[in-house]
């Protein structure tokens, strides 16, 4: 059963969502991850499987399908 850890939810449905990483300093986006997502408050979860997947995604021997840049601001 589904319990969301941010706002306590029992409701979620399930999607798929792009992410951004950030690992040693370096931003990852990942896109279409599996996940069920938060009816209240829209928090992404992911399962182990899934969690794992992208792990040895970004540390293993794949490749990117895509590079982007970004702007990036300093909200001082």
């Amino acid at each position: 059963m589904f319990q969301c850890h941010v706002c306590g939810s029992t409701k979620a449905y399930e999607d798929f969502v792009d992410e951004v990483f950030l690992i040693d300093n370096k931003h990852f986006l990942v896109e279409r991850i599996p996940a069920l997502v938060c009816e209240r408050c829209g928090e992404k979860t992911f399962s182990r499987e899934t969690t794992e997947r992208i792990r040895r995604m970004i540390h293993g021997d794949s490749k990117p399908v895509k590079s982007v840049s970004i702007d990036v601001f300093a909200y001082a």
